[in-house]
């Protein structure tokens, strides 16, 4: 979340980069600036009235040895106790309702971030790869993966609904393959350590990456049990460290993991609904960084340049777009989307969103660290796909694919299979 003291402090700059994102926020920001007024009012107040209680308690055994009259003092006592009562009543509805509004404001977008609306407005960086010229018509993924047997849409809705796939053989394998591939990569050549995380965790965990309250519609949660699937393993690595405070030479952390990963898809009813593109579960290679602000944005670079890394060795076209203020997430300052050549679509689709989030998700989990000096800062935290394993496949599937309806596998993967 946004530190409240910027806000007091530099209102105009908050709102000035809010604007980007969207003009809506800019209500929120006066309508928190008013309930936090009230608030350090009520604050001031109770102080007062604190201070004033603790005078006359002292002062109460003084009066009663001298064998004076303590009614007064012991009735004033009392009523401070029960208007301060009253006003701890109010300060806590003041206090929900003011995290209601900041808790929902989304993260202040980098200087150099493109101002825009949506993906249209964002800016592509670079290309690598030449999208291949075919010499037939080319299938698309589920067209490939039905008439191989290897892609089964009608049981994985007749086991789960819509949006589930079963896979076999050398889909199957193949997805296998690819996890053990990103994850050899990312720990033996990129130096992340790699962690196997739960796939289920409390409310205050997606708190702390941004998730909760906001994304609430868009996750799944346990019935009867205060706990959700979790929708990327950014929300367990970056969570590892929340309420702790590190030593300044314990960073960087780099972290890598595998998990499931589970989510509604609100809001995209209609969109993608053919094939693995968009599903309900999927697998992904998450990477998470933990690390001093001044490093935060050269870590974003070479963030990129780890999750490209995957693609290259695969030999698979792909371009990387700087997304613009209104197309990025919540709780990012800059992003940068990864999109893979999609032959049947003959466009890019997005395969990997590498953000940096500098201190947002730090304050909402508390993670710190301390420098040498002994002060406490917020760590600066980083996310991105290392890469999303079932588009990898659809893009190893189309842009591999042979004229007899099958498909190569990538000379990089071989050992793994």
């Amino acid at each position: 979340m946004i530190d409240i003291k910027l806000i007091r402090e530099n209102p105009d700059f908050v709102k000035e980069r809010l604007k980007t994102r969207d003009e809506s926020y800019l209500k929120l920001i006066d309508k928190l600036l008013e309930i936090d007024e009230e608030r350090r009012k009520i604050i001031k107040e109770m102080e007062s009235l604190r201070a004033e209680r603790n005078e006359k308690s002292k002062l109460f055994p003084i009066l009663k040895k001298e064998g004076k009259d303590t009614t007064e003092i012991q009735q004033r006592v009392k009523q401070i106790g029960e208007i301060i009562k009253n006003l701890e009543d109010k300060l806590q509805e003041i206090e929900n309702e003011f995290n209601n509004i900041l808790y929902y404001i989304p993260n202040l977008p980098a200087p150099d971030v493109p101002v825009g609306k949506d993906e249209n407005d964002n800016v592509e960086i670079r290309r690598w790869g030449e999208p291949r010229k075919f010499n037939f018509e080319p299938l698309s993924h589920y067209e490939i993966g039905e008439k191989l047997g290897i892609l089964d849409f009608e049981r994985g809705a007749k086991l789960s609904g819509s949006r589930f796939t079963v896979m076999f053989k050398e889909a199957a394998r193949l997805e296998r393959a690819l996890i053990n591939f990103m994850l050899d990569v990312h720990t033996k050549q990129h130096g992340y350590t790699e962690v196997w995380t739960p796939a289920l965790v409390k409310p205050e965990i997606l708190f702390g990456t941004g998730q909760l309250p906001k994304f609430k519609d868009d996750l799944y949660k346990v019935e009867d049990e205060d706990l959700y699937l979790i929708p990327t393993a950014e929300v367990t690595l970056t969570n590892l460290h929340a309420d702790e405070i590190l030593s300044e030479e314990d960073l960087p952390k780099y972290y890598t993991a595998y998990t499931p990963c589970f989510r509604k898809e609100a809001g995209s009813h209609g969109k993608d609904v053919k094939g693995i593109l968009r599903q309900h579960q999927f697998d992904k290679v998450e990477l998470v960084k933990i690390v001093k602000p001044e490093d935060s944005y050269n870590e974003l670079e070479k963030l990129v340049n780890e999750a490209e890394k995957i693609l290259q060795l695969l030999e698979i076209p792909y371009r990387v777009v700087l997304l613009c203020t209104g197309d990025m997430g919540f709780s990012a300052a800059k992003t940068y989307d990864i999109e893979v050549w999609i032959p049947s679509q003959n466009r890019y689709r997005e395969i990997s969103s590498c953000s940096n989030t500098e201190d947002f998700q730090a304050r909402r989990a508390k993670i710190r660290y301390k420098d040498k000096d002994g002060k406490n800062h917020y760590v600066h935290t980083l996310n991105g796909s290392g890469l999303a394993v079932g588009r990898t496949l659809i893009a190893i599937m189309e842009n591999y694919q042979k004229p007899d309806g099958t498909f190569e596998i990538p000379k990089v993967l071989k050992d793994y299979l």
